[in-house]
């Protein structure tokens, strides 16, 4: 017996990952971005046991999340690009909204600390330069200037 007329237009319709790529081209993504967030959808798919998104909505992105930057360990950024990878594919593939994630467990920023140099270390500096050299730096300290603004 044939295939019906619906299961033919089922098996044409391209699979999650592929809708994805389309999608990113369609908006002129770049290709690393792509790949990024390919790699994201694939990662959220297999944590939860190769279920369609489709299934699943705020509280499976929620557990997602909050297990990398529990368990994952990941940094703030890498965490937020998995964020932006999921919020694409509701969004943009799916047609979907999956709700407020306010649950989400923030990977924590590391604190920048400034490398800063004391007064006489500055002194230092300056008395091993000579001319022009002496000059920009002195400028550049004397002002708060960074180095590109010489």
């Amino acid at each position: 017996m044939p295939p019906s007329l619906s299961a033919l237009r089922r098996s044409s319709k391209p699979k999650l990952l592929e809708q994805v790529r389309d999608a990113i081209r369609l908006k002129h993504y770049s290709i690393r971005t792509e790949q990024v967030y390919i790699d994201w959808i694939r990662r959220f798919i297999l944590f939860h046991d190769k279920r369609h998104p489709r299934e699943m909505a705020e509280p499976e992105v929620t557990q997602f999340l909050t297990y990398l930057a529990r368990e994952g360990n990941v940094a703030a950024s890498t965490q937020n690009q998995a964020l932006s990878a999921l919020l694409f594919l509701y969004k943009e593939v799916l047609k979907q909204e999956i709700g407020w994630l306010g649950r989400v467990e923030r990977a924590k920023r590391p604190a920048r600390v400034p490398i800063v140099l004391s007064a006489s270390e500055v002194r230092q500096v300056c008395g091993h330069l000579k001319g022009v050299e002496r000059l920009m730096a002195s400028l550049l300290y004397g002002s708060g200037l960074r180095l590109m603004h010489a």
